[in-house]
C-alpha cells in the first residue's frame, strides 16, 4: 500500500504531528500561563476542594505525566515511520494525531473555562470543563493500545518507556484530573 492508501498521508503526517505539539504546546503552557498571571486572587481556588494531603501527590504526578509525554511523544516522532506504521492492524499515522488534538486542544481551553467557572459559576461552564477533561482523559486512554498497537514496533526499550510514560500521562489525565479533580471540584 502506497503511504496515501493506508491513511498515513506520509512525511506529511510528522509535519502535521510537529505542527500540532508546537502549536497545541503553545497554546497549553500560553494558556496556563495567562490564566494563572491574570487570576492572582483566584488562583489557589483552581484547586477546588482537593484536600492539601492529595495536593503533593497532584504535583508528582503532574511532573510525571510531562515526562511521560516526552517519551512518548518522542517516540511516536522518532521510532515509527509514518508512512509504514499501522496502529490497531488497520489505521496509519493520522491515527497520533488525532489523538494529539484530542489532548492539546481541549487541555488549552480548560484554565480558562475553570477561571470562568470560579468567577461566574454555571451548569454550562461546568458541562463544558467535565467534556474537555473527559475528551483529554479518553484520548490519553486511548494512546496506550495505539502505542502498543504500532506496527512495525520501534526498539523494545523505547517502545516500553513511551508505553509508561502513556501510563504516568494517563493517570494523571484520565484518573486525577477527570475524576478526582471534578470530584472536589465545588459546583
Amino acid at each position: 500500500m502506497g503511504e496515501v492508501e493506508n491513511g498515513s498521508g506520509g512525511q506529511g503526517a510528522r509535519t502535521v504531528f510537529l505542527f500540532l505539539n508546537v502549536i497545541g504546546g503553545f497554546l497549553v503552557l500560553g494558556s496556563y500561563a495567562f490564566e494563572l498571571i491574570t487570576h492572582p486572587e483566584t488562583r489557589g481556588q483552581v484547586w477546588g476542594e482537593v484536600p492539601a494531603s492529595l495536593q503533593p501527590l497532584y504535583t508528582v504526578c503532574m511532573f510525571l505525566a510531562a515526562g511521560g509525554y516526552f517519551l512518548f511523544t518522542s517516540y511516536v516522532f522518532f521510532r515509527l515511520d509514518p508512512v509504514k506504521v499501522r496502529v490497531f492492524g488497520r489505521y496509519g499515522f493520522g491515527i497520533f494525531n488525532a489523538l494529539y488534538a484530542g489532548i492539546l486542544f481541549p487541555s488549552a481551553i480548560w484554565l480558562t473555562l475553570t477561571f470562568l467557572m470560579i468567577d461566574a459559576p454555571s451548569s454550562g461552564l461546568w458541562i463544558a470543563i467535565r467534556t474537555v477533561l473527559s475528551v483529554v482523559g479518553i484520548c490519553s486512554l486511548l494512546l496506550i493500545p495505539a502505542l502498543r498497537s504500532a506496527e512495525p514496533r520501534g526498539p523494545g526499550l523505547h517502545r516500553n518507556l513511551a508505553t509508561v510514560g502513556a501510563v504516568f500521562f494517563t493517570f494523571q489525565t484520565a484518573v486525577l484530573d477527570a475524576l478526582v479533580w471534578t470530584a472536589y471540584f465545588p459546583v
